[in-house]
């Protein structure tokens, strides 16, 4: 199941990434959409993430790692259909079945993680996971500029379909499931018991928006990097969580959820207070390389419910965390984007104010080992 989920995710992120470096330009210069027509498109694109509990159903259907397969193939299909359509309607409709790939395949990965790895081994493999989303992330980037030299975009967006489509197919033909693991329930499971995992991983959502939405944007408006600039930071971003991202897995097997979360968001509220107030360039970009760090301790959301949940419930708690952690990416936006013409700062004091609700929260994390002692 290892190799079966890194080829995947080497697939997924590779799509995502080729999807994302040329579509501003490709909805600008070939589509020529306006502000307007990118952001409905961005929030189209999240929709597919607040539907993942749709998932649990699917799986009365297939098998789960088929369905991982088949999320690929959507992906592929989404990513390889994009340069046909240079319109407004037929960007959005690409864009929604590309989403629905990357969306359904991630919740399938969360889950087949915490199914397949044990609780001393799942945060590792979580982060060696990230870190090769990360590497996938730079080697995406770079082919698609030197593509870019040689084929349109039509070209580009078909080469990276096809070679997706192609991991999927590769992928339909394997069966890495194991008949020991628990069966899994095919209808949604919501208990009492797993309220701290929502609340959690909801809060995690708003945090990860304030970020995406806003701190970009922040060092664009504010603080006029160029592309040159947010290229090279995203070059050290990835590389940085290329190396970190597998210690970071390992922190939590060593330490333990509730410390490196709290290590996390007690961090976090400076970050998101320096956000607001900084007026240095290298320190703003210092802060933002930081924030993308510590976006990836929020693994621990996801083994920390592997130790309390049942492991039946797994697969139908993964696709409604997901829908939970997408509700904000519906609401931030639009609400942050008005308090941001009030005043850009009003967006980051309230992710300061979000990270000090998760630390509290964070402390009453308790694993049945835990209770025990």
């Amino acid at each position: 199941m290892y190799r079966y989920l890194m080829v995947l995710t080497i697939a997924s992120m590779a799509g995502l990434q080729t999807w994302r470096t040329l579509f501003n330009n490709f909805a600008v210069e070939v589509a020529h959409l306006q502000g307007s027509h990118i952001g409905i498109i961005q929030g189209v694109r999240e929709i597919p993430g607040f539907l993942a509990l749709l998932a649990i159903f699917v799986l009365r259907l297939i098998p789960e790692h088929k369905l991982s397969a088949l999320s690929i193939l959507i992906l592929g299909i989404g990513v390889g259909l994009t340069g046909f359509f240079p319109s407004f309607v037929g960007i959005m409709i690409t864009t929604l079945i590309m989403s629905f790939g990357f969306h359904y395949y991630e919740t399938t990965n969360q889950s087949l993680t915490l199914q397949y790895f044990d609780k001393k081994t799942s945060p590792w493999v979580f982060g060696k996971i990230r870190s090769i989303g990360s590497m996938t992330n730079i080697f995406a980037g770079v082919a698609v500029l030197g593509l870019s030299l040689l084929l349109t975009y039509r070209q580009m967006y078909l080469a990276g379909g096809v070679v997706i489509g192609g991991i999927a197919l590769w992928a339909f033909f394997q069966n890495p499931a194991d008949k020991e693991i628990p069966v899994q329930k095919k209808h949604m499971v919501i208990r009492k018991k797993y309220w701290l995992y929502y609340t959690l991983t909801f809060l995690a959502g708003a945090r990860r928006q304030i970020f995406v939405a806003f701190a970009v944007f922040l060092l664009v408006k504010r603080f006029h990097f160029s592309v040159q600039e947010i290229t090279i930071l995203f070059i050290v971003n990835n590389i940085i969580n290329y190396f970190l991202s597998p210690l970071i897995g390992k922190a939590i097997i060593r330490f333990g959820e509730r410390k490196v979360l709290s290590t996390e968001y007690f961090s976090l509220i400076f970050i998101f207070i320096a956000y607001a107030f900084v007026q240095a360039k290298t320190v703003v970009a210092l802060l933002y390389i930081l924030d993308h760090i510590f976006f990836n301790f929020s693994i621990a959301i996801r083994t920390y419910f592997q130790k309390i949940g049942d492991p039946q419930d797994i697969a139908p708690s993964m696709a409604f965390g997901f829908t939970v952690n997408h509700i904000a990416a519906v609401v931030i936006p639009a609400v942050g984007g008005l308090l941001w013409m009030i005043d850009y700062k009003i967006p980051f004091l309230g992710g300061a104010v979000i990270s000090v609700c998760s630390l509290a929260l964070i402390q009453f994390m308790r694993t049945p080992h835990e209770k025990k002692n």
